[in-house]
């Protein structure tokens, strides 16, 4: 490993964006420390097709402290993903939620201040958002926290904005909305009619194809972290990640349904359905901030990022790590 690269820390790297993170900081000659969640498999999720002599894979639990302070030493920046993100699993397990959240965002935050690093980036989501009340959703926006994932999301940069203000730490909020892409959990609108469809399925099971998003292809959204990561002056902020358009999730399925050249019939799954007052009906980003602080740019429109994201899925090997049977939370 060349010694006179700055190392990085990701966090959350054994994910799907924390996975094209890695690999993006590392295709920018960065030195990247990845963590991935210990098991007893030593699986280290989506790391294990990264090959890199610069990439250092190391296994914990941003929950321990003491983990968090040894892999943040000797690091120049820290990218912090590691979350438990799936709204419909924060109904049923709200306190595990608030543990890796909020306390693993707290174990971050004290490691980065008593290590000294040059940057924090903490990533947020536009969840916190809620419903739009106007649009495009800019960074003053009220938070609403409309399911315990959000709730979770608003404390855990409240308590990063905290040791910016109480202690100097170098920390940005990196806010990305909808991000989508090959590698994402099958739980989430794109791969699951994706995965289904190229299963054979003609009737496929969805939610509420009412609401909008305003998609990110996860490309995208790895250099707006970068972005952030690099740029001067950023500290202290809350930055979204956004392309500044949205689109329905109906039309969002129409789209997929024709890139894959099928008929197919979509069917509502009551398992799929969020609470009532916890479904977030309209996203759409204002990304004014980002470009003005950064020279970032989203280079994918959703009709091409979608064209990557099927070409993905529908490789075998990839659609047969899935279970597009199950409906997994």
């Amino acid at each position: 490993m060349n010694q006179h690269k700055k190392k990085v820390l990701v966090t959350g790297a054994d994910g799907f964006i924390g996975s094209h993170l890695s690999e993006a900081l590392l295709g920018k000659g960065y030195s990247v420390r990845a963590l991935s969640q210990y098991n007893s498999f030593n699986n280290w999720g989506w790391l294990e097709g990264i090959s890199h002599p610069d990439l250092e894979v190391v296994t914990g639990d941003v929950r321990d402290p003491n983990l968090c302070r040894e892999i943040v030493k000797g690091c120049d920046t820290v990218y912090h993903l590691a979350a438990l993100i799936a709204i419909p699993y924060s109904y049923v397990a709200p306190d595990s939620y608030v543990d890796t959240n909020i306390k693993g965002t707290l174990n971050i935050c004290q490691a980065a201040r008593d290590c000294g690093v040059r940057r924090l980036v903490v990533t947020s989501t536009s969840e916190v958002y809620g419903t739009a009340i106007s649009v495009p959703i800019n960074e003053s926006h009220p938070k609403q926290p409309q399911s315990p994932y959000s709730a979770t999301k608003i404390g855990a940069d409240a308590i990063a904005m905290s040791f910016y203000n109480a202690f100097g730490l170098p920390v940005v909020i990196a806010r990305p909305f909808n991000t989508y892409g090959p590698r994402q959990s099958a739980r989430a609108i794109i791969p699951t009619i994706i995965s289904q469809i190229a299963s054979g399925e003609t009737r496929i099971k969805v939610g509420d194809l009412t609401p909008t998003r305003d998609f990110n292809y996860v490309l995208d959204t790895a250099a707006g972290f970068i972005a952030l990561g690099e740029a001067e002056g950023v500290e202290g902020r809350e930055i979204n990640i956004a392309t500044g358009t949205e689109v329905s999730m109906r039309h969002t399925l129409d789209l997929i349904a024709g890139i894959m050249g099928k008929d197919v019939e979509y069917v509502v799954d009551p398992a799929r359905l969020r609470p009532a007052g916890s479904e977030v009906f309209r996203l759409c980003g204002d990304n004014t901030l980002i470009t003005s602080l950064t020279d970032w740019r989203p280079r994918y429109g959703i009709e091409d990022g979608l064209r990557e994201t099927v070409k993905w899925f529908t490789k075998p090997g990839n659609l047969a790590m899935y279970k597009a049977g199950i409906y997994n939370v």
